[in-house]
């Protein structure tokens, strides 16, 4: 089983920062894309930040610039470093990972989210 455990969300002024971390754990083989996406009330799920697994990154026209995505193998973590943040930019974020287990099988998993609160 593979469990995705989001952190370093909370509430923070326009123009600030934030790091969010996402921790794989679990019969992990191997760790391929790994993807951010962002939900706020109302609207749909959205990509921000994708890293596959030789660190090639691209990002949503509204994250370009501002925000950085990064990742520790060893550490089985993905990152998202966010700088000049918006009240746009609140919603749940939600790590998700293209992972292959013991056995070989590649499956898609998400963690539980993590709210991220931009005040103007």
């Amino acid at each position: 089983q593979v469990q995705l455990v989001e952190s370093g969300g909370g509430l923070v002024q326009a123009g600030g920062s934030l790091r969010l971390s996402c921790a794989a754990s679990g019969s992990i083989l191997t760790l391929d894309d790994m993807v951010w996406y962002r939900q706020a009330p109302g609207k749909q799920r959205e990509l921000v930040a994708r890293i596959s697994a030789n660190g090639r990154t691209s990002y949503a026209g509204s994250a370009k610039g501002r925000f950085t995505v990064s990742r520790e193998d060893a550490k089985n973590t993905v990152y998202l470093q966010m700088t000049n943040l918006e009240p746009d930019d609140t919603a749940v974020y939600l790590c998700n990972a293209i992972i292959s287990t013991n056995g070989g099988v590649w499956s898609h998993y998400w963690g539980q989210g993590t709210q991220v609160t931009v005040s103007s």
